[in-house]
């Protein structure tokens, strides 16, 4: 018997949890500068989860970030730059020790862009079982999951937990499977374990590599993504300039990228999923809010930084109008 696919009202609660991690980006300043020439860096939030939940907020939703940050100076100003996005950090879980939270060193350039991420012993991966037991997922529309949160444990059994709680609570599950090779111990590993969660997920958001790992072939990706759709509220395969395709109800529709002049190739895809769930609690349909987070994507390559260059409702409002 076929499985009828989540409804998607709950998301007019318009409230959402992002778990994952949130980091320091150091950009080498001015725009164009190569990091081992740089004689300064500018500071901006970052980290998948951290770029999301500020996408959120910044189109009127309320998120709340779950997460751990390092006890110290870099964690407090992780902190600090949440609340100044108007992300709730409640349930941030500071620790101690040898962790250390995520800390990027980058360029703002749009080809043989550079980035040097340091993860060592990775705060966010102290993300724990009670940590995840404490929170009431009630009023929320949805939990957000980013997949490098189930790389490695505690983080990953302290993730499938809170999609379990978040499910029971009657909130949608929406995975953006994120896959970094740095994080895991294998391929092989991580194709288990996220297409494990995409099948517990009622909203999946990929692009056509990560696809193609969860299907054990690049070829599959695609089918795979199709296939998922059957029993989940809708899917979207990305697939960089080509746009995304997005499967729902046993129906399919391409959407376009916004042709724009980058300044680096990050963020794209922290602030599509953010503008797309944004977009759908606010009351579009699903074409509508795809593209939405896909204008969303064009802004923040266009702009300086990722969380900075995450724009308001007014600014995607206007941004879109122009095309």
């Amino acid at each position: 018997m076929p499985v009828s696919p989540p409804s998607l009202d709950r998301l007019a609660l318009n409230r959402f949890a992002v778990l994952g991690r949130v980091g320091m980006d150091l950009y080498a300043d001015p725009p164009g500068t190569w990091i081992e020439e740089a004689q300064r860096f500018t500071t901006a939030l970052g980290g998948s989860a951290g770029n999301i939940a500020v996408a959120l907020a910044r189109q009127g939703a309320r998120a709340a970030l779950i997460s751990a940050v390092s006890d110290d100076a870099v964690g407090r100003y992780c902190r600090a730059e949440l609340a100044r996005y108007g992300v709730a950090h409640d349930a941030v879980l500071s620790v101690g020790g040898a962790a250390r939270n995520s800390l990027a060193v980058t360029e703002t350039r749009d080809t043989g862009c550079q980035v040097v991420l340091y993860r060592n012993q990775a705060a966010d991966f102290d993300l724990s079982l009670p940590q995840i037991a404490a929170i009431d997922f009630t009023p929320f529309a949805a939990l957000v999951v980013t997949g490098t949160a189930l790389a490695a444990e505690p983080s990953r059994s302290a993730t499938r937990a809170a999609m379990t709680l978040a499910r029971e609570a009657g909130a949608l599950v929406v995975l953006d499977v994120d896959y970094r090779a740095y994080s895991w111990a294998s391929e092989q590993e991580a194709a288990l374990v996220c297409e494990d969660a995409a099948w517990a997920s009622d909203i999946v958001i990929g692009n056509d590599d990560e696809f193609g790992v969860m299907a054990g072939s690049y070829a599959g990706g695609m089918a795979m993504a199709e296939e998922l759709a059957m029993g989940a509220a809708f899917v979207v395969y990305k697939q960089g300039a080509a746009g995304s395709v997005t499967f729902a109800a046993g129906t399919r529709f391409e959407t376009p990228i916004f042709p724009v002049t980058a300044l680096k190739p990050m963020g794209a895809g922290d602030g599509f999923l953010g503008g797309l769930l944004a977009a759908l609690s606010a009351g579009h349909d699903l074409p509508s809010a795809v593209r939405r987070g896909s204008a969303t994507a064009a802004m923040i390559v266009a702009g300086i930084g990722c969380a900075p260059a995450s724009p308001d409702t007014a600014a995607l409002d206007h941004f879109i109008a122009q095309y």
